[in-house]
């Protein structure tokens, strides 16, 4: 059985963990706090789902995903996770954590920065722009006309295969835009990163993102 830790336990983490769980994965969910804090969830959530430390859940996962304020990404456990795929949900709200100077320049990409500090780790870009109550309700079968399509990126074709699987056992299509370097084109504010969209649609919007 695949097991996927999931570090983050606000909307998108705990919304992620009840998704994956329904879908027969086993999580490890970890906050920014301890354990027993996430007892009313684990207990809501059921018998796939623990809770453990963000050191213990990046250890555990088979897989990744990162659902914590691009403010604490630097918080993230580095030695646990290298070689292994890390789905990287984050969002640049300069608003409510501060500036990054790198992201206001436009040098690096929120999941660039991402993968520069989990350095070993194979970051892919998944589930950032869309809204954590549509996850488990806008999801159709594959084939289904108007299919709401997510976007990935990442520099580890692996990577970006796996949030594409994910992506299809959620419900949506997938558009990849390659690179991390290019995965500013569905950040906040992008026109691709509206919502919701299908393929051919965020196909169209790649193109007028500005810089």
């Amino acid at each position: 059985m695949t097991r996927v830790g999931i570090i983050g336990a606000g909307n998108i983490g705990s919304t992620l963990a009840r998704g994956f769980a329904a879908r027969g994965y086993d999580v490890v969910i970890a906050n920014s706090r301890t354990p027993d804090t996430l007892s009313d969830l684990v207990a809501e959530l059921g018998d796939r789902v623990t809770a453990a430390t963000a050191e213990e859940a990046a250890a555990a996962g088979d897989f990744v995903a990162v659902a914590v304020p691009m403010a604490a990404y630097a918080s993230l456990p580095v030695a646990p996770l290298v070689g292994k795929i890390v789905l990287d949900t984050t969002n640049y709200y300069w608003e409510f954590g501060g500036h990054i100077p790198a992201l206001d320049s436009g040098d690096t990409t929120t999941s660039g920065l991402v993968q520069s500090h989990l350095a070993g780790a194979k970051v892919a870009k998944a589930f950032n722009h869309i809204r954590s109550g549509d996850i488990l309700t806008h999801g159709r079968p594959t084939g289904t006309p108007g299919r709401r399509a997510l976007v990935t990126s990442s520099d580890h074709p692996e990577a970006a295969e796996l949030a594409a699987r994910v992506y299809d056992e959620f419900g949506y299509d997938t558009v990849n835009v390659g690179p991390l370097s290019e995965s500013w084109r569905v950040e906040r504010d992008q026109p691709a990163a509206a919502s919701p969209q299908t393929r051919s649609e965020i196909q169209q919007n790649l193109a007028r993102a500005t810089r």
